[in-house]
């Protein structure tokens, strides 16, 4: 019995400690939830006062707003059409202009689809156009640059090509005159002829010959002169070919292949002969051996070439 009963205040002791302890752990419980309700209360409360702060300020600022409106339009606008003139000047950026347009474009749309934005939400339109502004120079920076740089290379090149076109002309007139000179030294080097006498040959008894004006006794034909001293002809082994024409217009040559090459073009001749020129007067005598049928009457012209020029000239008449 006395167990019994000693038992039972143990039991009855342990329950109340148990209910002590959830006491306890309740009051702690509805302690903190009070704390944290007065936390939610003093947020709301502070949401609330700052909308009505952010609502004051809106209504305050509702004049300004609008006019940040319009300056942000009027700035994305401005950008579009400055992109559009960096499009004209460097067509390499065409591609990353399309994309910043299109981001300015789109802040435009949502600017002029919501009429009754918040000053915070324009103060955050205002920062991205800031952005998109800063963004936007660096564009006409580097293509003002590059376009500066196109210019004075433009201009380098113009200087250029004027000089080229001064040193070309320059050089042109250096040419002509280089001919003109080549011409002269070349007009002065030719070998001048004087005391030219042609006529025809008979044959005498005593196997020499003499000039006759008689076609049927001419057996020979022959040109005399003096080559004239030049100091600017270069002296050395020359050739002077003889060429008679006669009165038919016919060349007469001594043989076939008898063709020179002359500023006349290639030309006929009747006979030539090798001189030794040493710049001094030189005496030359040229024949040509007529042949049968050949000597008719009328009058023969005679003309003397010495390299490809004519230096000479003359005529007699057979009768």
């Amino acid at each position: 019995m006395e167990e019994n009963i000693e038992s039972g205040k143990k039991s009855t002791g342990i329950l109340f400690i148990l209910l002590i302890a959830a006491l306890v752990i309740i009051g702690y419980m509805s302690l903190k939830i009070t704390q944290k309700n007065k936390l939610i209360n003093e947020c709301s409360n502070n949401r609330l006062e700052l909308e009505a702060d952010m609502e004051g300020m809106n209504d305050m600022m509702s004049g300004y707003v609008g006019n940040m409106s319009n300056d942000l339009r009027k700035d994305f606008q401005q950008m579009l059409n400055t992109y559009d003139a960096l499009k004209t000047k460097d067509s390499t950026q065409n591609k990353s202009i399309e994309q910043q347009k299109q981001k300015i474009q789109g802040l435009m749309n949502q600017l002029n689809s919501n009429k009754k934005l918040s000053a915070q939400e324009l103060f955050v339109l205002r920062k991205e156009n800031e952005t998109l502004r800063n963004i936007m120079k660096g564009y006409v920076k580097q293509i003002d640059s590059l376009n500066t740089l196109n210019v004075r290379l433009s201009s380098d090149l113009d200087v250029k090509t004027q000089e080229l076109t001064t040193t070309t002309t320059e050089r042109d007139q250096y040419k002509v005159q280089a001919q003109e000179s080549a011409e002269q030294v070349k007009k002065g080097s030719k070998l001048q002829l004087f005391g030219v006498s042609s006529t025809g040959l008979r044959l005498k008894l005593n196997n020499t010959t003499e000039p006759t004006s008689k076609s049927r006794n001419c057996i020979q034909m022959k040109s005399s002169f003096t080559v004239a001293s030049n100091p600017l002809t270069k002296s050395g082994r020359k050739v002077i070919y003889m060429q008679i024409t006669a009165p038919d217009g016919n060349v007469l040559q001594g043989k076939e292949n008898y063709i020179v090459s002359t500023e006349l073009g290639s030309v006929a001749y009747s006979d030539r002969k090798e001189i030794d020129y040493n710049n001094e007067n030189l005496d030359v005598v040229i024949y040509y051996d007529v042949k049968e049928g050949e000597a008719t009457k009328g009058n023969y012209k005679v003309k003397m070439f010495c390299e490809g020029q004519l230096i000479g000239s003359d005529s007699f008449t057979l009768k």
